[in-house]
């Protein structure tokens, strides 16, 4: 769909700005960028770095322990792994066909087809996108799914989200009157389920009933409006592959494409479809680290994404058939802790699950040997993990067909979804598995360091209207200047900094600088480990943010798994529209200090498209392309009213965010 003022052929006003450094073979930029990647790489953490400077005691128990016993962890790897390669770091590397693969160097600036540097990185960067897109877009068709499956009775789990479900009928205009709930659920699904896999050319039903109208003008002129996630990920791998598109700012157009397609199906109708099934659950208070960790008991281990098998194995476990089987085989009861996301959506839905660890972090839980039974669905499940349950005769269940591990066990809904009417029996073996996996454990050694503390979890933006009454009074402390600024800091953990060391010293200069956090997500651990989203974490808040706190919030607001970036987005839309200011002059910004795959590229494209800047401390792979590099870096800044922001030093990047909402706010005229 083109505006009816431009040109088929004509690309949009960013793509117009073409530098010296279009071809980096014709003015030395190749010796260039090898020396900035050169220095970027001495930047790299090496495992004593991490023994050093980690936040998290518990984390230089178990590193050491690891040690100890002979088992690598993702630190031990990572320094093995150096020196990086140069030109996967520059992205200047192309595999893609099998002509190379091709590296751009002052000997070869061109691959065997003719691409450059620009269209390489360009390239990769789009397949980055595309690859983020189809993660988060998977977790929101089984979801999805899962709601259409329940509507048609085919599923046998509760709807727990009913006001949610007709709040978002009502956004996409469908008739709630006269209507059953289980009847509106499958209309939302389908709905949803339009927007993953339309074919042909039509609105995109979510973006047109839930983007701001400001936004969905900037999009529609920039020509990005997606047709369907499936659409923009095929079309991504399409125009990406051998001989086909060879124009780096048009394939540029497309990563934008595929960032709207990952916010408002891999993000917001993942969430939308979350919370109309399991509800959008409540302010809790849970126990948080390895030292919740109980001795005596069946302890189970969730991983991944995924919800609806999740909310079966936690519901099954509590049964009281379940309960005394476990006594009976002499444990004390059974325990539900989680790693990622799977215990992040769990926590403030069903009391008692507790998180203990982000991915990266995950093999060092496993190295407690206090965990039975470790059943992991998508995403973020390093294989890694296999090594040391083998060492702790911890049981590995798998449960996606997408998604095996070699040596676990696999019980699964199949690749068409015909036994999802066996989940509660699937679930039920799962359990069972477990406390068959405690009675066989009971020579292993038990390695637990002591720390523990509480957090408050589930915020959202349904709490925060139920807390204040609306949005207005947020948007009047930020006016007031009692909150400077609001920052959702959130994406994964990553070897090249200090692990979560980057998230802490942001933290602690944003909080300082009275400015409000909120979070999710991998990066929230850190957070919720070391007291930032507990009462006594306000210790840490500049003296107006303090205030604004009172004494029962903490500054930092856990708002769940990484799809409850909604959450966030939802509170910025709110009180921006409550203020009478477009979301993209608000003093807001989005942080993922430690980010490391594809589905951090794109969530923090997903707020830049809604013209909030994003700062990290990990460079994107785009050093060997300059076109690129100010694409992300420069160029958005006029189209999009946002661009990225990198800075390997955490103090400094937080520096660099707190100038630059205090920039919005004078523009604003704010105190």
């Amino acid at each position: 769909m083109h505006d009816e003022h431009t040109h088929p052929h004509q690309h949009p006003d960013w793509q117009a700005h073409e530098h010296d450094a279009a071809h980096p073979h014709e003015h030395g930029g190749v010796n260039d960028y090898m020396k900035a990647v050169a220095e970027y790489r001495k930047t790299f953490a090496t495992k004593q770095d991490v023994l050093d400077g980690t936040p998290d005691p518990a984390v230089r128990e178990m590193i050491l322990r690891m040690e100890q016993i002979g088992c690598d962890t993702a630190f031990d790897r990572f320094d093995k792994q150096k020196p990086q390669c140069s030109f996967g770091l520059a992205g200047v590397c192309c595999r893609f066909c099998n002509m190379g693969p091709c590296k751009i160097t002052p000997k070869s600036p061109r691959g065997v087809c003719g691409a450059d540097a620009d269209l390489i990185v360009a390239r990769n960067l789009l397949r980055s996108a595309a690859s983020g897109a189809a993660q988060h877009g998977a977790h929101a068709r089984e979801v999805i799914l899962s709601l259409k499956f329940v509507a048609e009775g085919r599923l046998n789990l509760p709807i727990l989200g009913a006001g949610r479900i007709r709040e978002a009928c009502h956004a996409f205009g469908i008739e709630t009157r006269g209507q059953s709930v289980k009847r509106l659920a499958g209309k939302l699904a389908d709905v949803l389920l339009a927007d993953l896999s339309r074919p042909l050319p039509d609105d995109y039903q979510t973006i047109k009933a839930l983007a701001p109208a400001e936004r969905q003008a900037v999009w529609k002129k920039l020509d990005i409006l997606p047709i369907s996630a499936y659409h923009e990920v095929f079309e991504a791998f399409h125009r990406t592959g051998c001989g086909t598109d060879g124009d780096w700012k048009n394939i540029l157009q497309q990563f934008l494409r595929c960032g709207l397609a990952f916010t408002f199906t891999g993000v917001v109708a993942a969430n939308i479809a979350t919370d109309a099934l399991f509800g959008v659950g409540h302010r809790a208070t849970s126990k948080v680290n390895v030292g919740a960790l109980r001795k005596g008991y069946v302890n189970i281990a969730v991983h991944g994404h995924l919800p609806t098998l999740v909310s079966e194995i936690v519901r099954i476990g509590r049964t009281e058939e379940m309960i005394d089987l476990a006594k009976a085989h002499g444990a004390k009861g059974i325990q539900f802790y989680g790693i990622c996301c799977s215990c992040l959506s769990a926590m403030y839905r069903y009391e008692g699950v507790i998180p203990l660890s982000n991915a990266i972090g995950a093999e060092l839980v496993l190295g407690t040997g206090a965990l039975d039974l470790w059943v992991a669905d998508v995403q973020d499940v390093f294989p890694a993990i296999m090594d040391v349950a083998r060492c702790f005769k911890t049981t590995v269940v798998t449960t996606s067909d997408s998604a095996r591990l070699p040596g676990a066990e696999h019980y699964a809904y199949d690749h068409r979804h015909t036994n999802v009417e066996e989940t509660e029996s699937i679930a039920k073996k799962i359990v069972t598995r477990a406390i068959e996996s405690f009675a066989a454990r009971r020579d292993i050694p038990v390695f637990i360091p002591a720390y523990e503390v509480t957090a408050e979890v589930g915020f959202s933006a349904e709490y925060v209207k139920e807390r204040f009454g609306s949005f207005a009074p947020l948007a009047a402390a930020l006016k007031r200047g009692q909150v400077q600024g609001i920052v959702n800091m959130v994406g994964c953990t990553n070897p090249r900094v200090v692990y979560e060391r980057a998230i802490v010293d942001v933290a602690d200069e944003l909080l300082r600088n009275n400015i409000l956090i909120f979070t999710n997500g991998c990066a929230s651990f850190p957070l919720l480990k070391l007291g930032y989203c507990s009462l006594e974490g306000r210790k840490r808040a500049g003296a107006s943010l303090l205030a604004f706190l009172g004494e029962d919030l903490p500054p930092v607001w856990h708002m769940g798994e990484c799809i409850d970036n909604t959450r966030a987005s939802t509170i910025f839309g709110g009180v921006a529209q409550a203020a009478g200011v477009p979301i993209k002059d608000m003093p807001y910004a989005f942080a993922s200090p430690e980010w490391a795959n594809e589905k951090g590229l794109d969530a923090s494209l997903g707020f830049r498209l809604f013209g909030i800047d994003s700062y990290h401390c990990v460079e994107p792979p785009v050093q060997g392309s300059t076109n690129v590099t100010n694409f992300l870096k420069r160029d958005t800044k006029e189209t999009l009213g946002a661009t990225m922001h990198v800075n390997v030093d955490p103090k400094a990047l937080a520096n660099e965010m707190v100038a630059d909402i205090l920039a919005a706010r004078k523009r604003l005229g704010w105190a």
